[in-house]
């Protein structure tokens, strides 16, 4: 009998694995980020690996809606994949302080040369067992790995939501299907101190807002 799955069936490994069994097959990606028109890389073996996701490219283009993080802080890009995030924000606030984190040592490799091929020296890229545990975070973006499921996903988020300074502030995007009302509700019941908003909404997606301490 094979061993069993330490990821949920039918969920990707990239959200789990460091080294995924998939092969890497990596490939040019011409990309629009931020005003810029970019020639990345990218992989077959992380998500969403030939171009801008749904959700993420709902985020990126609704990121006026949501606080403006302030300049010379730290921003947190979770689950960075190629670096669509991350990139975006080190060409919006090149004062920021940028720190990628992703489980899948693909994502963060790329993120990397992607980075580096964006002309951005912003940019940290850690495993979450190399962020330091002292990190404070002034933003938080992030394209959340929902399809963990509940248990994973409440757990990682209330690790970095706990990482928010005081005036810090999340902005997540969840498509409607997959759950964001009621993550919102959850949110808001975990951070009571922090107002919990859906401050955006489009093509089947929402971006939740945790605010600064009130």
């Amino acid at each position: 009998m094979p061993a069993p799955r330490p990821y949920p069936a039918g969920v990707d490994e990239h959200y789990f694995t460091a080294s995924p069994s998939v092969e890497d097959r990596r490939f040019p990606l011409r990309v629009r980020l931020a005003g810029h028109d970019l020639d990345l890389v990218s992989s077959s073996a992380v998500f969403s690996g030939h171009g801008l996701d749904k959700a993420t490219a709902v985020l990126l283009d609704r990121l006026d809606e949501v606080a403006e993080p302030p300049s010379g802080g730290t921003l947190v890009d979770l689950g960075c994949g190629w670096g669509p995030i991350a990139l975006t924000a080190a060409l919006l606030h090149p004062r920021m302080q940028v720190v990628a984190v992703d489980v899948s040592e693909r994502a963060r490799e790329l993120t990397a040369e992607n980075a580096h091929r964006a002309g951005v020296d912003n940019v940290q890229v850690l495993s979450p067992e190399e962020v330091p545990e002292d990190l404070a975070v002034d933003a938080l973006w992030s394209n959340p790995p929902i399809r963990i499921g509940k248990p994973a996903l409440h757990e990682l988020l209330l690790e970095w939501t706990g990482r928010l300074r005081p005036t810090g502030t999340a902005a997540l995007v969840v498509g409607k299907n997959l759950g964001a009302d009621p993550l919102a509700r959850w949110l808001g019941e975990q951070l009571p101190g922090r107002r919990v908003a859906k401050v955006a909404s489009a093509k089947g997606f929402r971006i939740l807002e945790v605010g600064a301490v009130d």
